[in-house]
């Protein structure tokens, strides 16, 4: 690990499906070399065969996503970039399904979102959903990028972007973030007005562009100073080391020596070496994958979805919990006894609705009706969950990195949220 490396911060880009999220993301990898010239001008070629001119940057982005679907390994399919401060790793949000997928997997949480609103069309129900979602699952820092600026009447027009903007700052407001975690700018991802380079035809603006933007975002702080929290993806039986587990630290400091206990397998042990990237460390904290050899434990008492702590602050096992949640992709309705499965860090386990306790207005947070019959998709509600096995999840206070989970069925993310309390299981 090099010393001189950047920070490291996750961006997802979200918004409404029209607003331009692609021609963006395309632009400012373009702008900031991380797209090779040649590829522009093949796929403007092909936009245009296909009567889609101006998508070319867009295009960009679909062909490498379908790139790497058929298994061709690019380097921009990470979409990593750099700016004077930090490096990037953007994580593009096609869809509400995609978005929430790539925001409960734990290696992709994002510390910022960039909300994409197109100036002409302004405030859409998706952008509130989206919002509504990315404050939800703990997106706490938003750069609001109002695009489509060329295509104002007239064009680029200055009252026109604060109208749209007053308009955005009072649905984020509503949703409760702070003055301080917002920034807004003007751009034509198209023409590249305000995106990485220059103000362009924007002559009015007199702030920074969105690349600059980027870098007055704020670095998360490392949660070392809470309970240590370490999720199992795998478990290795090593010959000539013994049982070595494999995942990423989500909070505290785990260290050589510690006493540690595996919830909700209840087995216990002690940490007789780390390492990660094949080197060895004393020490490892949130963001380390990591494996570690657990003296005391064999491979058969562990596997995916346990979760590693301290003996003396072991992870909670929920009997059973209250989350709110939202509804995102669901073909009928959602009533009690619905059982799909949630996946909650590496867990996966079916959970039963064991009660519909509130239905809430998803734009506003306003409570609409107490103990609904169901809820459907759209809907964002207060439920009671029971897992049908002992699992491991935390209350978003204490520990939002395990918080948060998705909800799964028919081969789709059905809803998404977070735990708000739990009722824990005695072990």
């Amino acid at each position: 690990m090099a010393g001189d490396k950047k920070p490291h911060l996750n961006l997802v880009f979200i918004g409404h499906v029209d607003h331009g999220k692609s021609t963006l993301i395309g632009r400012l990898l373009y702008d900031t070399g991380n797209v090779d010239p040649h590829l522009i001008d093949k796929y403007k070629k092909e936009a245009e065969s296909v009567g889609k001119a101006t998508f070319e940057f867009a295009f960009v982005m679909d062909r490498l996503k379908e790139e790497r679907e058929r298994g061709l390994t690019i380097d921009v399919a990470h979409r990593r970039f750099d700016t004077d401060k930090y490096y990037f790793t953007i994580i593009d949000a096609p869809g509400h399904r995609d978005f929430v997928k790539n925001m409960i997997t734990g290696t992709s949480q994002a510390d910022a979102a960039v909300l994409v609103v197109a100036a002409p069309e302004g405030v859409m129900a998706q952008t509130k959903e989206h919002v509504f979602l990315a404050r939800t699952l703990g997106v706490d820092q938003l750069i609001v990028a109002i695009n489509k600026m060329d295509a104002t009447q007239p064009p680029y027009d200055e009252g026109r972007y604060n109208s749209v903007k007053d308009d955005v700052y009072k649905l984020l407001k509503s949703v409760g973030y702070k003055d301080e975690n917002i920034w807004f700018v003007p751009v034509s991802a198209y023409y590249g007005d305000n995106v990485a380079k220059d103000h362009g035809k924007l002559s009015w603006w007199s702030g920074k562009t969105l690349l600059e933007t980027l870098d007055e975002l704020k670095l998360p702080e490392k949660p070392i100073d809470k309970p240590l929290r370490w999720p199992i993806q795998d478990v290795y039986s090593i010959t000539g080391v013994g049982t070595v587990p494999v995942g990423r630290i989500e909070t505290g400091v785990m260290q050589v020596g510690d006493r540690m206990v595996f919830m909700p397998a209840n087995v216990k042990g002690e940490v007789k070496s780390i390492e990660m990237h094949h080197e060895p460390m004393q020490r490892a904290e949130p963001g380390d994958n990591i494996g570690a050899n657990i003296r005391g434990v064999s491979k058969k008492d562990l596997r995916r979805g346990d979760v590693g702590g301290h003996e003396n602050n072991p992870p909670t096992v929920a009997k059973a919990f209250t989350a709110q949640i939202m509804v995102l992709n669901h073909p009928n309705v959602i009533t009690v006894n619905y059982t799909p499965v949630f996946h909650v860090h590496t867990a996966q386990v079916a959970c039963r609705f064991d009660a519909l306790l509130k239905k809430i207005d998803p734009r506003t947070g306003q409570v609409i009706e107490e103990n609904p019959d169901f809820i459907k998709t759209g809907d964002a509600a207060l439920v009671r969950i029971v897992p049908t096995r002992p699992m491991v999840i935390e209350d978003m206070r204490t520990i939002p990195q395990l918080a948060r989970f998705a909800v799964r069925d028919m081969g789709q993310t059905v809803a998404a949220g977070v735990c708000i309390e739990v009722e824990k299981k005695e072990m």
